[in-house]
């Protein structure tokens, strides 16, 4: 039965050097199946490691009024419904919903300015009932890295990374999401290469 997770993601450091509220790309050569042509919204970074969602992966076998019904969320039906993905291969039956900073909670935690991450049934709840924000994505597990190893990957090119977008993060239709990221760096993904190297 899924869940939403009852604890924070690790705090980011404020120095600047971390790319929390970017959005990581998948470079064509990623050695991993579980993140082709993904991209990744980064809501933690720090040196402790990093954490984040996958926005471009709709979430299939399950539908938003399944999970109110489980978590015996009520109104059902919902006054309102929110896209859901498959957030990554961490932790599958957590739950956590990536919005816009225009309504919080106890416990949610502001990303970077206009983006924010609540882990609570309180949003699912004002969802259902036709309030929350404005903009949500609720993403079912996450991807995390140990400390070092987002740098290790950025390193070797298996990711690229660019300021995250609202209208990426929150896009209805995600099947040319990642497409759009790499327009956002003016990058044909014609051009990208899947071997190792600078662009």
């Amino acid at each position: 039965m899924a869940g939403m997770a009852s604890s924070s993601p690790p705090p980011t450091d404020t120095d600047g050097s971390n790319l929390t509220g970017h959005l990581l790309i998948a470079m064509p050569g990623m050695q991993d199946p579980r993140f082709d042509h993904s991209v990744v919204c980064l809501c933690a970074h720090s040196e402790d490691g990093a954490m984040g969602l996958v926005v471009n992966r709709p979430l299939s076998g399950l539908s938003f009024d399944d999970l109110l019904r489980q978590l015996q969320v009520e109104p059902l039906p919902p006054q309102r419904r929110i896209r859901m993905v498959d957030g990554g291969p961490v932790e599958n039956s957590r739950g956590f919903v990536l919005h816009s900073d225009d309504w919080s909670t106890e416990g949610s935690l502001p990303v970077v300015p206009g983006l924010a991450l609540t882990a609570s049934l309180d949003i699912l709840k004002a969802v259902a009932s036709g309030g929350g924000p404005k903009d949500c994505v609720l993403a079912l597990g996450y991807a995390g890295w140990a400390p070092g190893q987002l740098e290790d990957e950025i390193q070797r090119n298996a990711w690229l990374n660019v300021p995250a977008d609202g209208s990426l993060v929150f896009r209805d239709d995600t099947s040319h999401t990642w497409e759009a990221a790499l327009a956002k760096l003016r990058i044909d993904p014609a051009l990208l290469s899947g071997t190792a190297g600078r662009a």
